[in-house]
């Protein structure tokens, strides 16, 4: 009976511990909760911004637009004010010379109404093709059709930790990667990696270019690739592997920019890429392939021609481990 006893007494004590965690859980959940729900807030805050200060820099063009169509209609107006009260001060001098002007004073008079006449009749020839303006507003409907395809303001992400781990995000930041020379406002980092001293190397997919970041995630230098990169990997401490369309550009860091080298041109699309220990592993979509660093094939490790696979992160090595 004491065994059963102990028995009953540990089962109470888990349960006891069990109902104690939990509580805590529901405590934690609350927290996260309201946070979350603070980071929602300023990220639409920050979309706010953001359109005002689109809607800012368009209240501008329109203002610019209409001062140089008042100062040039206002031109006009003074113009033919000053014409026609000219015209309308040679017409009275004309009528009270009609009867007592000499020949001398009718011909001065004669020709500097025909010089008025020329100048108004020229004015008028000049400007009368002038179209009254009409402004239309176009509407940027790429700004609309984006956020409604868009679910949702981000993603709410569960991960799952056993009891005694805990993981905490320290902070986040956001830093600007847009440089003169991009060509697409539209931005996809679609590969990163690091270099041993602190450099962080991007692939911008929509702009072509492979970005050079110093230790503040400036854009330190930048070399283009004539395709839109798919992902990268260190192959040294100073060069990086980068892939598009069926090619392996190598870029090299010297001096603190960016060089493009050598390419080895593949047979098969190129998805993802993973460097270890001197070969390189490729994958097409639905195989994975070995390759020397110079671009020799080795052989095709495994493929699924059932199934497309689209992940980037192709090999996990670790003690000398493909996974």
């Amino acid at each position: 009976m004491q065994r059963l006893s102990n028995n009953l007494q540990t089962i109470v004590n888990e349960l006891n511990k069990f109902k104690s965690t939990q509580e805590a859980s529901i405590q934690n959940l609350e927290v996260s909760c309201t946070q979350k729900l603070q980071e929602m807030r300023d990220q639409r805050k920050k979309l706010n911004a953001a359109l005002d200060a689109i809607e800012k820099t368009t209240l501008k063009e329109l203002d610019d637009i209409r001062t140089t169509l008042t100062t040039s209609l206002k031109k006009d107006v003074d113009n033919c004010r000053r014409l026609k009260d000219d015209l309308q001060t040679l017409s009275e001098a004309v009528n009270g010379l009609c009867y007592k002007s000499t020949k001398e004073i009718e011909f001065i008079a004669i020709r500097k109404c025909k010089d008025k006449i020329h100048e108004s009749e020229s004015y008028l020839k000049e400007n009368h093709v002038k179209v009254q303006s009409l402004m239309i507003f176009q509407a940027n409907t790429d700004i609309e059709q984006y956020l409604s395809k868009q679910t949702s303001l981000g993603k709410i992400v569960m991960l799952k930790m056993n009891p005694d781990q805990t993981l905490t995000v320290k902070r986040t930041s956001e830093y600007i990667l847009k440089i003169p020379s991009d060509t697409s406002q539209s931005y996809q980092i679609s590969g990163i990696c690091s270099t041993p001293s602190g450099q962080v190397i991007v692939a911008d997919f929509h702009n072509k270019k492979v970005k050079l970041l110093d230790q503040h995630y400036n854009v330190s230098s930048h070399c283009n690739v004539s395709g839109s990169p798919r992902n990268l990997c260190n192959i040294t401490s100073s060069e990086v592997a980068v892939i598009f369309n069926n090619d392996v550009q190598f870029i090299s860091v010297t001096n603190g920019q960016l060089v493009n080298g050598r390419k080895l041109s593949l047979q098969h699309a190129a998805i993802g890429i993973a460097h270890h220990q001197g070969t390189l592993y490729v994958t097409s979509g639905t195989a994975l392939y070995q390759y020397t660093l110079t671009g020799l094939h080795v052989k095709k490790l495994y493929e699924d021609a059932g199934d497309y696979f689209t992940g980037k992160c192709i090999c996990s090595c670790f003690q000398s481990k493909i996974a």
